[in-house]
């Protein structure tokens, strides 16, 4: 089979042709057809994050396919299953986490495409239970950037307890951003998109912002206490400035959202103004299985509409600079 591997923190993917493997005692082999391409896959390939994943590694944890093989004691699969290979690729089920539905918090967690090989390949191992089943109605190429962009800010907003007509302020239209103003307004929000490229502000109209900013040319933040301030503020650009304009543009009451990941990230908050505000910072991590189940009947009830472009996987290297260029209008999606 065929995969981009990681060989290093300082060199390119490289495509590698290797056996496929094995599913072992509750695994499921799943023959890939689609993955999205996540700028933590860029994080996990740099190595940026204290906590770092283990060369050589397949990266990849939006992966769409279907089930081929069965190890040892699967029973809740079945070969022919179309299922997501989401972030979370295992976790224990017996922890105070696992068991009050905070799975994604299990410190005996392993993550795909991070401490266990992913989805840039053409077939793939995952742990049955933490495969997700994908419904009939969506296509295996939407599929992917909903197993991690859309299940990210779906869980973040949710974690935010966004009250209809609350002003819901999105840092970052991209690949997760796209699909955030669209929960957002889901779930009632008054959605202010926020970003740097007008095409993607176009974009956020187009999907049902109410407002858009682009930080470029406005001070994001007088721009948005001008329309009474945020109630929520989810910051999904990777930005160390972008933390603090949010932080600023809250009103009283309000709830920064941490997704974003700088790789040199550090935000300084003022005190006095956290605690008379009333204000909160959480942080929120991808999604639960349930999270993403939620996410899937959403699209498949027509109620969402993923924006992504095409790419094969002999390109990796040249997605991930388009990805960091800022110019990618939504989501990259390798198809096998």
């Amino acid at each position: 089979m065929k995969a981009a591997l990681v060989n290093t923190f300082t060199e390119p993917l490289t495509i590698v042709e290797c056996e496929i493997p094995e599913p072992g005692p509750g695994q499921v082999l799943v023959r890939i057809e689609a993955c999205g391409l996540c700028h933590t896959d860029i994080h996990a390939a740099n190595g940026d994050w204290p906590f770092k994943p283990t060369p050589p590694f397949v990266p990849g944890h939006e992966g769409i396919g279907h089930v081929e093989k069965l190890g040892a004691g699967v029973t809740d699969r079945a070969v022919g299953d179309r299922v997501a290979i989401a972030w979370l690729g295992y976790a224990c089920g017996e922890c105070r986490y696992c068991i009050d539905g905070r799975e994604t918090l299990c410190e005996k967690q392993e993550d795909s495409g991070y401490s266990i090989d992913g989805a840039f390949a053409d077939y793939a191992v995952a742990n049955a239970k933490y495969v997700v089943p994908v419904p009939a109605g969506l296509s295996s190429f939407e599929a992917a950037p909903l197993s991690c962009a859309g299940l990210t800010t779906y869980k973040a907003l949710k974690v935010a307890r966004v009250v209809p007509t609350e002003n819901v302020a999105i840092f970052g239209i991209g690949g997760l951003g796209h699909l955030a103003v669209q929960y957002g307004q889901i779930m009632g929000g008054n959605v202010i998109a926020v970003d740097i490229e007008d095409d993607k502000l176009r974009l956020a109209t187009e999907l049902g912002a109410d407002h858009t900013v682009n930080a470029a040319t406005t001070d994001p933040v007088k721009a948005i206490q001008a329309l009474g301030g945020a109630d929520v503020a989810l910051v999904l650009a990777a930005s160390n400035e972008v933390f603090q304009q949010a932080f600023a543009s809250l009103r009283r009451g309000g709830r920064l959202i941490c997704v974003a990941m700088p790789a040199e990230g550090e935000m300084s908050i003022p005190i006095f103004d956290t605690v008379v505000k009333g204000i909160s910072i959480i942080g929120s991590i991808v999604g639960t299985r349930q999270d993403l189940a939620e996410v899937f009947a959403l699209q498949a009830a027509g109620k969402t509409k993923v924006i992504a472009e095409s790419r094969k996987i002999e390109d990796v290297n040249e997605a991930m600079a388009e990805v960091l260029s800022g110019k990618v209008p939504a989501r990259l999606v390798f198809e096998f």
